[in-house]
């Protein structure tokens, strides 16, 4: 008899906590985190990080920023300062694991191949791939606007040998990270259709050829892709500018890349209501915030609108939230705890976004 009642309750308890969990989910499929990977030694920080905040906070998503800092084995020439052993990222990632989260890495694809004229390993490796080559990189470019309109590299989606170097770095970094899907970046690609390869043809089908190419890659495997929104929404038209959308005409790809790519739609500024247009495009979306808590909760606030309020056929398409975070993950963290301070000059912070959106999110839960 004490045995059927102890199993009766235990049976209760997890129906409680399922029935709690799926209605968080219900209203907020993803509650998620974009931030740079620590250093090594930063990873039991990071990991301590995870579980005593993301875990409580209800975050189910994580992002991880890693580019080149894995000690690949494919291509060990691109090896970056302060790289990740695959032991220190299985440690990340049993954490993610014991605390119900997905973790995705992301590894720059196309655009941000450098940081000014600071060469990111790519293309310090392989300059061939490099779209404009006669950028002068030697000038010490290293603010904006500049006179090349030098922001970040690209590399050329059509050069012959790209692909057998760059889908060894997603194989190997998705398998490290035991991922479902991969974030290829592809944002604020100001340079495409400059490589003699590339010139005098159409930016948006360049654009979604080289998204259609690692989409296709990761379907063989049954993974995701995951990129950043902006190049698809036509910055003029909108009004919403060079840098959240696209002025060179990459906005057309959205009507050449398969549905289940999975869009990052961020705006800073403003709650721009674009999630709307990719959701009604077909894509899963997820809105994407900075530093600013008044805007995130509006964007916040509009995702749960979206869903409650579209249709059957497109509502599961309004996925959530995730909170963006540009600086490294020690420093990130530093702020977090309040042993660095922030200097926001009147344009906010990423710590009391963040904060302000898992206050939320707890509300949610509780069902306040």
């Amino acid at each position: 008899m004490k045995k059927l009642i102890f199993l009766f309750l235990i049976s209760g308890l997890l129906v409680y906590s399922a029935h709690t969990q799926t209605k968080l989910d219900s209203i907020l499929p993803v509650r998620g985190l974009c931030i740079a990977a620590p250093t090594p030694a930063g990873v039991n920080q990071f990991i301590d990080f995870i579980r005593n905040e993301l875990v409580p906070g209800k975050i189910n998503t994580l992002v991880i920023r890693i580019d080149y800092r894995y000690r690949y084995k494919s291509h060990p020439e691109l090896i970056d300062s302060n790289a990740l052993s695959k032991k220190e990222v299985k440690k990340i990632v049993k954490a993610c694991r014991e605390g119900g989260i997905k973790i995705i890495p992301q590894v720059n694809m196309l655009g941000h191949q450098s940081w000014f004229s600071n060469v990111g390993k790519l293309l310090e490796a392989y300059p061939q791939f490099n779209e404009t080559p006669d950028v002068p990189l030697d000038k010490g470019i290293n603010k904006w606007p500049n006179k090349w309109g030098l922001y970040c590299l690209s590399y050329c989606p059509l050069h012959p040998d790209l692909h057998a170097v760059t889908f060894d770095v997603i194989d190997e970094i998705v398998d490290a990270f035991e991922a479902d899907a991969f974030h290829a970046g592809m944002d604020e690609v100001f340079y495409i259709g400059m490589d003699k390869r590339c010139i005098g043809r159409d930016p948006a089908e360049l654009f979604a050829g080289e998204v259609r190419a690692i989409r296709n890659h990761l379907a063989l495997r049954n993974k995701k892709l995951w990129i950043w929104g902006d190049r698809l929404i036509d910055g003029k038209t909108t009004g919403i500018g060079m840098w959240e959308g696209s002025y060179n005409n990459t906005y057309r790809a959205i009507d050449m890349i398969p549905k289940d790519v999975v869009i990052n739609d961020w705006h800073y500024e403003r709650p721009d209501p674009t999630a709307a247009y990719f959701a009604l495009k077909g894509f899963h979306v997820i809105t994407c915030p900075y530093r600013l808590p008044e805007v995130a909760l509006k964007q916040l606030q509009m995702m749960m609108d979206f869903r409650e309020n579209a249709t059957a056929v497109t509502k599961d398409r309004y996925q959530g939230i995730m909170e963006t975070v540009w600086t490294s993950a020690e420093n990130a963290m530093d702020q977090y705890y309040g042993r660095k301070e922030i200097k926001d000059s009147g344009r906010g912070n990423w710590v009391k976004t963040f904060k302000a959106l898992l206050q939320e999110i707890a509300k949610l839960d509780r069902g306040d």
